[in-house]
C-alpha cells in the first residue's frame, strides 16, 4: 500500500480527530488576528546596504527633517476678500495649535525679514497681524505678497495662477510613527472639512505623508470587498459547473478557513498588511477553489464509475493527492522565490503566500473526504455535468486536434513565439512613484493640482559638501549653487528649488529695505555690509538649520518633482549630473543627489533586476522539482516547461504591443503565473503516467485517455482562476489591476497550451523515438519506472 492510500485510510478512520485538530489550529490563527495591522508607512524599495540607500541615510543624518510635510492649497479668485482670507488664516492658526505640528507656512503665518539698523541685525516680523478688516485690506496684502516677496513665490503662492499654499511641518516624533495616522484622520481631516463646509473653501490636500495615509484607508476598504467579491465570483462559477449547492458550500468553507489561516499567519509572523499582502486572502480563495474542484470532480467521477462511496473517497486521496500536492508546491515555489529578493515587503509577501497555499492544500485534502463521508452519495442528477454534451464535445475536439493537427498546433505555437518576441522588443522599463495609486480617488486628482500649481510633491534633494567648515556661505559656493538652481528651474518637471541661496537673496532685499529688485545674491562688496546683519540676526539658527548643518560645511538644495516615469527621470538625472559636475569641481565639492524621487528610480531598476532573477530561479526550481517528480526524465521535464514558458512570452509580447511598461507591479506577475500555470501540466502528466501503467506503456492511448479525464477538470480550474484573478481588475490600484488582468490572460493562454501543445509534444516525443526503441520502452523512457511508495 502506497503513502497516499495509507493517508486516505488514516483520514477516514480518524475523522473526528482531524476535525478537532483543524478547529484548534483555526482557533489559534484566529487569536493572532489582533496583531494584524494596516501598514501606513512606505519603506524604501532598496535594501539598507545598497549604496543609494546608504547615501540617503547619510543625507538624513545631516538633515533629518525631510518628508514630514502636509500640503494644503486653494485656488480661488475670491480668496483675497475679507471673509475668505480670514477663514484661510484661521485655518493656519488652528493647525498651528495642534501639538503634533512643528511649523506652519501660510499667508497668515509668514514672516518678513527686516533690517534693524540700530542693532545691525535682521529680525523677523509678521507679514500681518490680527484679522482682515476689509476687502481693500485683503487686496493690499495680496499685492504685498505677490509683488514684494519673491522669496515665497513657488513656495507659498503661484503668482501666475493665484493659487496659495499652506505647508504644515509635523514634528519628527509624529511624522515617523502611527501618531501621524491618528492626527491626519481624526484631527486634520475633520478640521479641513469644517472649513470647507462653513466657509466654502475648496481645499486641496497632498504631500507624501497625506497620500500614504489616505492610500492606506482605501486599502483598508478594499480588503473585505475583494474577499467577498472573489468568494461570490468563484462560487457562481462552481454553481454553473456543478449545478448543485453542496460543492459551493464545501468550497466556500474550505477557502474561508484558508483565509482565516492566512490572516493568522501574518499575525503570528508579526507582518503588517501592505499593498502586496492585502491580496493574499483573495489569492487563497482563487487558488484554493481549484483544489476543491479537482477533488470533488474526482469523487463524482468515481461514484459514476462504480457507485461505491467508500472506495470513491479512498481514491480521491490516492489518485489525486500526489498531483494536487505537487501543483500546490509549484504554486508555492512561484511565490516563494520572492524571498530571494532583498526587499522585506516582497519577502513577507512570498512567505505568507507560500505558507497560505500549502495550508489550503492540507485543509482541502482533509476536509473534502471527511465532509463527503458524512453525506449521502450524489444522485444521478448531480452527476449530469460530467456528461454535458458541450463539455464532452470540447474534450473530443481537443483529442481530435491533438491527434490530427499536430503541425497546426506547433505552427501556431512557433508563430505566437515569433510575434511575441517582436512585442517583447517594444517593452519599455518605466514606472512612476504614484502611477499605481487609485486614479479615481480625490487625493490622486489633488496630486495633479499640486503638480500644475507648485511643480510637484516628490522630493528631490541635493547635499553639497564644501569640504571645509563654513564653506557653505562662501561667495563662490553661493554663486555655484545659484547657477545650479537656475538649471533646475529650467526643467518644467521640477518645482522652484530652495536653499540658503534664497535666504541670502532675501537678506540683500531686506538690507535694501525690502525692495524686490534687490532679491539677488549680494556682491563681494555688499557682503561686507550685510554680513554683520546676518551674524547678529535674531533666530538665525532656526532659519538656517533646515538648509545647512551645524558646521556649515554641508548645504541642502530641495526641489520637488512631478510624478513622471522612470525613463523621463533618468533623462533628468543625467542632465542634472552633467550640470553639477560642470558647476561644482570635484576637487572642491562633493554633490550628492538623493531624496524619495531618486530612491524610487534606483529602486525600480533594483526590483526589476531582482524579480527577473526570481523568475529564473522559479523556473529552475520547478524544472528540478518536475525532474524529481517524474523519476529523472529530462525529456518530460523539458516538455513540461515549453507549454508554460510560451504563455509568459505571449503575455510579455502583448505588453509590448499594448505599451504596458515593465515595472515592479507588472514583472511580479510572471513568477506567480508560471507557478500556477504549471499546475495543469503536472495534473495531466501525473494522470498520463497512471494511464501508461494501466495500458502497458501505449503512449497514444494513454495521451488521449489522460486528456479526456483531466481535460474537464483543467478547463474548470482554469476558468475559475481566470475569472478569479480577473476580479482584481476592479481594484482602485493600478498595480493590482495589472496583476489581475495580466495573470488572467497568461493563465488563459496556459490553459490552451496545456490542453493542446502539451499532449502534442508528448506524442511528438513518442514518434521521435519510436524508430529507436519499441513502443513500451518509449513510454518508460518518458517516465522511468519507479517503485510505488
Amino acid at each position: 500500500m502506497n503513502f497516499w492510500a495509507k493517508l486516505a485510510g488514516i483520514i477516514l478512520r480518524n475523522k473526528l480527530v482531524f476535525i478537532f485538530l483543524l478547529l484548534i489550529v483555526t482557533g489559534f490563527f484566529t487569536s493572532q488576528w489582533k496583531y494584524v495591522k494596516i501598514s501606513y508607512t512606505q519603506d524604501s524599495i532598496l535594501p539598507k546596504d545598497d549604496p543609494y540607500a546608504i547615501e540617503y541615510a547619510r543625507f538624513k543624518s545631516k538633515f533629518p527633517n525631510d518628508n514630514n510635510l502636509i500640503l494644503i492649497a486653494i485656488k480661488d479668485s475670491s480668496l483675497f476678500t475679507k471673509d475668505k482670507l480670514n477663514a484661510w488664516n484661521n485655518l493656519s492658526n488652528d493647525l498651528l495649535k495642534f501639538p503634533e505640528v512643528e511649523q506652519v507656512f501660510s499667508v497668515g503665518t509668514l514672516k518678513l525679514l527686516q533690517k534693524d539698523t540700530l542693532n545691525k541685525r535682521f529680525v523677523l516680523k509678521d507679514l500681518h497681524k490680527g484679522t482682515i478688516q476689509s476687502d481693500a485690506q485683503a487686496l493690499q496684502l495680496k499685492h504685498k505678497l505677490f509683488d514684494s516677496l519673491p522669496f515665497y513665490e513657488g513656495f507659498v503662492f503661484n503668482k501666475k495662477t493665484g493659487a496659495v499654499q499652506t505647508i504644515v511641518a509635523l514634528k519628527k516624533s509624529v511624522a515617523k510613527t502611527k501618531k501621524r495616522i491618528d492626527f491626519i484622520v481624526t484631527k486634520v481631516a475633520p478640521l479641513l472639512k469644517k472649513y470647507e463646509d462653513t466657509d466654502h473653501l475648496d481645499i486641496k490636500k497632498s504631500g507624501l505623508l497625506y497620500i500614504r495615509t489616505m492610500n492606506a484607508k482605501v486599502l483598508e476598504k478594499e480588503i473585505p470587498f475583494f474577499i467577498g467579491f472573489s468568494l461570490f465570483v468563484t462560487a457562481f462559477i462552481i454553481l454553473l459547473f456543478f449545478r448543485t449547492g453542496s460543492p459551493i458550500y464545501i468550497s466556500v468553507l474550505i477557502v474561508s478557513i484558508g483565509v482565516m489561516w492566512s490572516f493568522g499567519i501574518m499575525g503570528t509572523l508579526g507582518y503588517q498588511i501592505s499593498i502586496l499582502t492585502a491580496i493574499i486572502p483573495p489569492l487563497v480563495i482563487v487558488i484554493g477553489v481549484p483544489n476543491a474542484i479537482f477533488l470533488i470532480n474526482k469523487y463524482q467521477h468515481e461514484i459514476e464509475s462504480h457507485g461505491n462511496q467508500a472506495r470513491s473517497l479512498q481514491r480521491v486521496v490516492t489518485k489525486t493527492g500526489n498531483a494536487i500536492l505537487m501543483t500546490n508546491l509549484t504554486t508555492a515555489i512561484g511565490f516563494g522565490t520572492f524571498v530571494i529578493v532583498n526587499n522585506h515587503l516582497l519577502k513577507e509577501f512570498g512567505i505568507v503566500a507560500s505558507l497560505s497555499i500549502l495550508s489550503i492544500f492540507f485543509i482541502s485534502i482533509l476536509l473534502i473526504p471527511i465532509i463527503y463521508s458524512y453525506r449521502k452519495p450524489p444522485k444521478k442528477k448531480h452527476l449530469k455535468h460530467l456528461k454535458r454534451k458541450w463539455l464532452n464535445n470540447f474534450v473530443n475536439w481537443l483529442a481530435k486536434t491533438v491527434r490530427h493537427k499536430q503541425r497546426h498546433i506547433f505552427g501556431t505555437a512557433i508563430l505566437l513565439m515569433v510575434v511575441s518576441m517582436i512585442g517583447i522588443n517594444k517593452i519599455k522599463v518605466s514606472g512612476s512613484m504614484l502611477s499605481d495609486l487609485p486614479k479615481e480617488s480625490t487625493f490622486y486628482k489633488e496630486i495633479k493640482f499640486f503638480e500644475k500649481q507648485f511643480g510637484g510633491i516628490l522630493p528631490l534633494e541635493f547635499m553639497v559638501d564644501t569640504k571645509r567648515k563654513k564653506g557653505a556661505f562662501k561667495s563662490q559656493t553661493l554663486s555655484r549653487v545659484d547657477k545650479f538652481q537656475d538649471n533646475i528651474s529650467d526643467l518644467p518637471e521640477m518645482s522652484k528649488p530652495l536653499s540658503i541661496v534664497n535666504l541670502a537673496k532675501y537678506g540683500k532685499q531686506a538690507f535694501y529695505n525690502g525692495n524686490p529688485k534687490y532679491y539677488q545674491l549680494p556682491s563681494s562688496h555688499e557682503r561686507m555690509f550685510i554680513l554683520p546683519y546676518i551674524k547678529n540676526a535674531k533666530g538665525k539658527a532656526k532659519m538656517l538649520k533646515s538648509y545647512t548643518d551645524s558646521t556649515q560645511q554641508y548645504l541642502r538644495i530641495t526641489t520637488f518633482m512631478k510624478d513622471i516615469g522612470t525613463d523621463k527621470m533618468e533623462q533628468i538625472e543625467q542632465y542634472l549630473n552633467l550640470k553639477k559636475d560642470k558647476i561644482f569641481p570635484p576637487k572642491k565639492y562633493n554633490v550628492l543627489m538623493t531624496g524619495q524621487a531618486n530612491l524610487y528610480l534606483k529602486g525600480t531598476h533594483y526590483l526589476i533586476d531582482n524579480l527577473t532573477l526570481s523568475l529564473g530561479f522559479a523556473i529552475f526550481l520547478i524544472f528540478i522539482f518536475i525532474l524529481w517528480m517524474f523519476g529523472g526524465s529530462f525529456k518530460m521535464a523539458f516538455i513540461s516547461l515549453i507549454p508554460n514558458l510560451l504563455p509568459l512570452l505571449i503575455t510579455a509580447g502583448t505588453m509590448g504591443f499594448l505599451h504596458i511598461p515593465l515595472k515592479p507591479s507588472t514583472i511580479l506577475i510572471f513568477s506567480i503565473a508560471f507557478g500556477i500555470s504549471v499546475d495543469d501540466t503536472i495534473h495531466y502528466l501525473a494522470k498520463l503516467r497512471q494511464e501508461l501503467k494501466l495500458h502497458n506503456g501505449r503512449v497514444k492511448t494513454s495521451v488521449y485517455r489522460a486528456l479526456k479525464e483531466t481535460g474537464i477538470s483543467m478547463f474548470y480550474t482554469s476558468v475559475v482562476l481566470f475569472f478569479g484573478f480577473l476580479t482584481f481588475t476592479f481594484s482602485s490600484y493600478g498595480g493590482t489591476k495589472a496583476l489581475g488582468g495580466l495573470i488572467s490572460f497568461t493563465l488563459l493562454m496556459a490553459m490552451f497550451s496545456n490542453l493542446l501543445l502539451l499532449p502534442a509534444l508528448v506524442l511528438f516525443m513518442d514518434d521521435l523515438f519510436k524508430g529507436k526503441k519499441n513502443y513500451e520502452t518509449t513510454a518508460l523512457d518518458l517516465f522511468p519506472e519507479e517503485e510505488e511508495k
